[in-house]
This record gives C-alpha cells, structure tokens and sequence, in this order.
C-alpha cells in the first residue's frame, strides 16, 4: 500500500498504461490509507468505498482496452463537505444541515467524473467554511499529519491533510479568505485557486463574491492536470468564464528566466510575522534568483483591507445563520453566530460599498503587474499551531483567527490567482508556504512559477502521519 501512496498522478496514469498497476489497486490502496489514517487525522467524513471500487473497476476495463476516458482516468480524488456530490450528503460540517443525499453533483465533480477520475469520500471543513480552522461541531477536530497536535488550519481542511498523506491524487476545495491557500501551507501541500470565475461554483457558496474553487495536491503537475479539467465552463454559474481553459501541464517546465518578480515579506501593513516564516519564505524567494527571475523587494501599495473583507464575510456568515431555525442554533459553533450577528447589522448600502471598494485594491495590483510578472509573499503569518484553538494560544496575534493569515485574503478581494507551495520546515518540523500571486487570467504563470520552484527546492513528504501527544 505505502509504495502505491508514494505515487503521483503522472506516475499512476503512466503504471496504467504500461499495465504495471490498475485503478482498482490505487483505489485499494487510497481506501486502506484512509481506513489505516483517517482515525488518527479525522480528515474524512464519509466514505463510498463500494462505489470507488466500481469507479475503479470501469476505469480499469478502459485502460485494459487502450481507451481511457479522459486525462484523469483511474486518478481517485476526494469532494469537500461544501461542494455538492450527487448521491452523497452535503453536512458544511454542521449538525443542522441534512443527511439526505443531493441529486447532482457541483460543476468541479462533474468534470472530474466525466475524465474517468474516481470520488472517494468527503473531507471536513469547519462548519459552513466560515474560518481558516479545521474543527466543526459535526465532525469535531482535523489534526495535521504533520504533528498530530497541531491543526491542518481551514477551511479546505480534512483536503489538506489527505493530500499531505497522499489519500488521494485530486482534493476539490474552496477559497473565500484563504481556505485552499491556509490548509496548504499548514500541511505542507500545493494548493491554488485560479482567478475568479475560472472555476465554475454550484450551487453558489455564501461568502461567493470572494469563493473560488480549486484543487489541493502534492505536486504541481498533478493540479496543473486537475484545474485544467475542473476549469470547463458550466452554464450553472452565472460568474463563470465561458472560454475553455487550457492545458495548464503545457509550459509548465518552462522556467523563469528573465521574469521580474516582486517579494513583498510584509505587503506594507503586516506587523506581526513568526521569524521562522519570514526566514524560510527569505530564502525561498532567493531560489527564484537562482532560477534566472530577477527579485525586488516591492510592496503592491494597498492599505490593509481587512474591514472590507469582514464587510463581506460577516454578511455571508449572516445570510447562513439566517436560513437555520432559530431553536436550532445552539447547535452551530458560536464563533459563526458572533459573526453572524456582526453581519445581521451590516446595511445595504455598507454591503454595495465594500463590493465596490474591491475595485480600487483591483486596479492597484493592476498598476502593480505593469512593473511585476509575479508577487510572492508568506502564505501566513505563523507556523501551524495547536488544534482546536482559532489562534496561536501564545496570544501573540489576539483573538480573531483572521488576524493571522493577512497574506491571503487581499487576493480573493482582488480576484487574482494565487497559490501556496510548501517552502521548508520549521525547527519543530512544521510547513511553511510561500504565496505566489499572478495577474488576473495568469494561473499558468503561477502554476509555471510553482513548478520551476518545485524543481530546484522539492518539498518532503510523509508516509503516515507524525503522531504526538
């Protein structure tokens, strides 16, 4: 089992071309890491074995007669608990939604499906996505492979951490604050979202004026592989691109040389920053001189738009809360009511004026990529730190959550593409990410840049998770 969980995507479509491995095996395999690990990590909350083998059966008898159905045909992949899987319950990690199954699936699965990829099981999320955690009053703690103690951060969360063991090729999850780009870095995996509207979203999220949708992965071929599929247009959202996407594999080792990348360690209004993060994010910029880009420290020159952002969060927190009974809210994690409640009294007109304010921080990091090709920033502000609190417990960064992930949510307020590559461990073993930001349209330069430093700074991986006490 292990040596089938050490391959990648591009590994395992080659084994079954060449008939060294089929999916059912891969399947098999994923299913007993899952098993074996999901008691330890808790990053799964529903599993359909049986129709996985099934899957995998099918994809098995294609590739036994030379016609595999589509790019990632045999390649299993999991669905966070907020994007719909038809035939399986959609919980957003709370108590109050339903435990029936939905009829169809979201646009991301169809298109995965339709390119002979497997769906495994449901990964947890905190309850409706509405922090970068990875707790939830249904399905209680997601703890990072890393170090058990600590949290795979959110909201993509149980994702992260089945990336991080490799329990799965593929992990679909979502981004409105940060919540591929926080769990990525936290366990030590590649995550992106493409510019808004790339990926096509259904049903609409709650927070969907800053929501996108996209893969977490550990390798950056393998979600190249993944977004190029996932990012087909779908006349289900009205936000979509229509435009097919391309291949993003294609160009992909096509280096950096003679890019001028900007590295801002703080974007101009960071105060806070953990001294390992800013040393190992440092040093990973540098690599970005080595592989021919030329780097300058550069601020994008916006202030800090965090009263913008909580602007939109909270009424999206609000418009959830709004919708469950009112008996049954002591039910839902209190830290969604307090900011539900935060939203509740938010005017119309407060609401337009934060929408529209996004516009100003656009034509900023526009003006910005007339100097710059790429920006890279820290992903976050700290290492992981323990499970079940919102915030270090040191106390170092208050008491909201937001107040320590200041590098992720200016790029959903902006629309651009961004993504997190694990850029080195601390002393005490845990991942760092780098954050690497492109222009609007632009993931393949982000994806091309990820790639060129994946291939001169390679991140380690783990085999089981690291289990402390």
């Amino acid at each position: 089992m292990n040596d089938i969980l050490a391959l990648d995507g591009a590994s395992l479509i080659a084994a079954y071309r060449n008939r060294t491995l089929s999916p059912v095996e891969a399947a098999r395999a994923v299913l007993a890491g899952i098993d074996r690990f999901n008691p330890i990590i808790n990053a799964f909350n529903a599993v359909d074995a049986e129709g996985a083998l099934a899957a995998a059966r099918e994809s098995e008898e294609r590739w036994a007669q030379g016609r595999p159905k589509g790019l990632a045909d045999g390649l299993p992949f999991t669905v966070k608990d907020n994007i719909i899987w038809a035939g399986h319950p959609a919980r957003r990690g709370s108590r109050t939604t339903s435990p029936e199954p939905v009829t169809e699936s979201a646009p991301a699965v169809d298109r995965l499906i339709e390119a002979g990829a497997i769906p495994v099981a449901k990964t947890t999320l905190p309850e409706f996505g509405w922090k970068g955690l990875s707790d939830s009053p249904l399905t209680g703690l997601t703890r990072n492979p890393w170090d058990t103690r600590m949290t795979t951060g959110g909201s993509s969360a149980g994702g992260a951490a089945a990336a991080a063991l490799n329990l799965g090729v593929i992990h679909l999850g979502t981004d409105g604050a940060g919540s591929i780009r926080i769990p990525a870095s936290f366990s030590g995996v590649f995550g992106i979202k493409a510019s808004f509207g790339r990926v096509p979203a259904y049903p609409p999220s709650p927070f969907a004026i800053v929501s996108h949708v996209g893969p977490l992965a550990r390798t950056v071929r393998d979600a190249a592989l993944a977004l190029g599929i996932i990012a087909r247009p779908d006349h289900r959202d009205m936000t979509a691109m229509t435009t097919p996407p391309q291949d993003y594999r294609v160009g992909l080792e096509d280096g950096l040389k003679g890019l001028r990348i900007a590295c801002s360690p703080r974007l101009g209004y960071v105060r806070k920053l953990d001294a390992e993060v800013e040393e190992l994010t440092a040093a990973a910029a540098r690599a970005f001189e080595e592989l021919g880009a030329v780097v300058e420290e550069a601020d994008p020159g916006f202030d800090d738009p965090i009263e913008t952002l909580s602007t939109l969060w909270f009424v999206g927190a609000w418009s959830v809360v709004r919708a469950i009974p009112e008996e049954r809210r002591r039910e839902v994690d209190p830290g969604l009511i307090a900011v539900a409640e935060k939203g509740r009294a938010i005017s119309g007109s407060d609401f337009v004026a934060a929408a529209n304010a996004r516009g100003a921080l656009f034509s900023a990091m526009a003006r910005f990529y007339e100097r710059y090709d790429l920006l890279l920033t820290p992903t976050l502000a700290a290492p992981a730190f323990e499970v079940g609190h919102n915030v270090p417990p040191d106390g170092r960064f208050g008491e909201d959550w937001i107040a320590w992930t200041p590098y992720s949510y200016p790029f959903n307020l902006t629309l651009l593409p961004a993504a997190s590559v694990p850029c080195g461990l601390t002393t005490a073993g845990l991942p760092v990410g780098l954050q690497i930001v492109a222009p609007m349209g632009r993931e393949d330069l982000v994806l091309r840049a990820s790639r060129a430093f994946e291939s001169v700074r390679p991140w380690p991986s783990l085999s089981e998770p690291r289990v402390r006490h």
